[in-house]
């Protein structure tokens, strides 16, 4: 339990976690559940609700290997860290097509924890509509999923997942898709391949790094 506590300070940045953070962070019902585990070890039901965090398994049990393998390979810069991000809305979000430099989030809908290393401006969004739903396998992203945008990381790769302005749009449209760069163009390709590609121009607002799923 002594590896929980520290993989949950660490994701959410606080210098000491007990039972009640814990189980909030797991979205657990009550404290109760987690004192439990600290006699009789997390049930199965625990085990994947921490492993749906990006604990390693084998790190919680054992100490060996990574405490995040999804980070192994990752050295985060001096501005990332763990810690509580705003949802805010589509928008607000729109916003950053104006004033990307200076935009502060206003009023949250609620404040969620991101489970990956992230900049102070992140922001997380829920998914509307289901151009990012994928058919046949594959990562998806349904319509009612969060997913969390790293302002800081404007320069996508092809195939990336971004959150982008149309800039051509007189509302400012703001829009989930992948990003493609390929001979020398650069479009915006739904999941979804019921909905087209989208070849305005665009401005990249941030990089998607996570996503969570309600049950």
């Amino acid at each position: 339990m002594t590896r929980l506590y520290q993989a949950i300070a660490y994701l959410t940045g606080k210098s000491e976690v007990g039972p009640t953070d814990a189980a909030h962070f797991l979205g657990l019902p009550n404290s109760q559940t987690v004192k439990n585990w600290e006699s009789r070890g997390p049930s199965n039901e625990g085990m994947v609700a921490i492993a749906l965090k990006g604990v390693s398994l084998g790190w919680l049990q054992t100490g060996s290997g990574p405490m995040l393998p999804s980070l192994a390979n990752v050295e985060p810069g001096p501005s990332l860290r763990g810690g509580d991000v705003p949802l805010i809305s589509w928008v607000q979000a729109g916003t950053f097509c104006e004033a990307i430099d200076t935009y502060t989030v206003g009023d949250a809908e609620k404040w969620l924890v991101c489970p990956v290393p992230h900049s102070e401006s992140t922001f997380a969004l829920r998914v509307r509509g289901d151009s990012m739903t994928a058919f046949g396998g594959g990562r998806s992203y349904p319509e009612g999923s969060i997913i969390f945008i790293d302002p800081e990381r404007r320069s996508p790769t092809n195939g990336d997942r971004i959150v982008a302005c149309l800039e051509d749009s007189p509302t400012h449209e703001v829009t989930f898709k992948v990003f493609k760069d390929e001979d020398g163009k650069k479009w915006l390709m739904p999941l979804n391949p019921m909905h087209s590609p989208i070849r305005d121009k665009f401005r990249v607002l941030g990089t998607v790094i996570g996503q969570w799923i309600d049950d």
